[in-house]
């Protein structure tokens, strides 16, 4: 459509002189060239390494688990005491008590320390942008008066 309208303007502006009985030409016709600027941003990645201290961890005893070492020891009386049917009833119940005892007594008493540290390597990805601009062709304009009145179009070329 607007070419059609440019084509139209254009070919009022060839004609001028047909027109002039009837006081209907176009006046001060122009074509302007409008730009604009374009900004591109284009992303730059590179590895950034430095070397950190990293912890490193070790298990200590912090003494007997009261609490384990009590349910422990009751858990495994029972379970000694139904297990062993008979006369060894009584010597099951006890051993199973004081394996359980010990076994509950160590359970979750172990704590973890740093103990010393190491030097390690780590590395990660960076990602920086650049930024350029530059000027590109975005339109024209053609502005002319006919019959009096100012028109305005716009149009690739």
């Amino acid at each position: 459509m607007k070419k059609i309208v440019v084509a139209i303007a254009a070919g009022l502006m060839a004609c001028t002189p047909a027109f002039a009985d009837k006081q209907s030409y176009v006046q001060n016709a122009y074509v302007r060239d409008n730009y604009k600027n374009i900004t591109k941003r284009v992303p730059t990645t590179y590895q950034s390494c430095e070397v950190v201290q990293v912890p490193i961890y070790g298990s200590t005893r912090s003494g007997m688990n009261t609490e384990g070492a009590i349910i422990g020891g009751i858990i495994g009386g029972v379970l000694g005491n139904t297990i062993v049917k008979g006369g060894g009833k009584s010597t099951a119940t006890g051993a199973g008590a004081v394996a359980g005892a010990i076994i509950g007594g160590n359970h979750g008493n172990k704590q973890s320390e740093i103990i010393g540290y190491r030097e390690q390597q780590v590395c990660k990805d960076v990602t920086t942008y650049d930024e350029s601009s530059h000027t590109v062709y975005g339109h024209s304009t053609i502005t002319f008066t006919y019959e009096g009145r100012t028109y305005s179009l716009n149009f690739q070329k």
